[in-house]
């Protein structure tokens, strides 16, 4: 079954307090998903926020944290990690986080693995 988060879209940002409350946890919690990177943020905005795409039924997509760790691995910073998984990729014919949404995440991370 994919997972898919219809009402997001990836220019949708969630902020700290947002992300306490759509994950259900406290402030500390949710900076230590972000620390574990289980979720990858951005100061984009003027404060931290993570795409909202990157949540799934009220939790960080399960394939994300191995991906952000490749794709760190490989030399990536956040905003370059956060622009790959948003960006159209022409090897998957889509952005990977959509593949990734799709459960390919051993795909997304082959090609990911070529970046370095």
């Amino acid at each position: 079954m994919s997972e898919t988060a219809p009402e997001a879209t990836p220019t949708d940002w969630l902020t700290l307090p947002d992300l306490v409350e759509v994950l259900g946890e406290t402030q500390s919690r949710v900076r230590r998903l972000i620390d574990e990177h289980h979720l990858i943020a951005s100061r984009r905005t003027g404060v931290l926020a993570v795409p909202a795409v990157f949540i799934v039924d009220g939790h960080p997509l399960s394939s994300l944290r191995g991906t952000i760790i490749v794709l760190q691995d490989a030399g990536f910073t956040d905003d370059e990690i956060i622009d790959w998984l948003l960006a159209e990729e022409d090897t998957l014919g889509r952005a990977p986080i959509a593949a990734l949404l799709d459960g390919h995440k051993s795909e997304v991370r082959r090609i990911a693995r070529t970046l370095a």
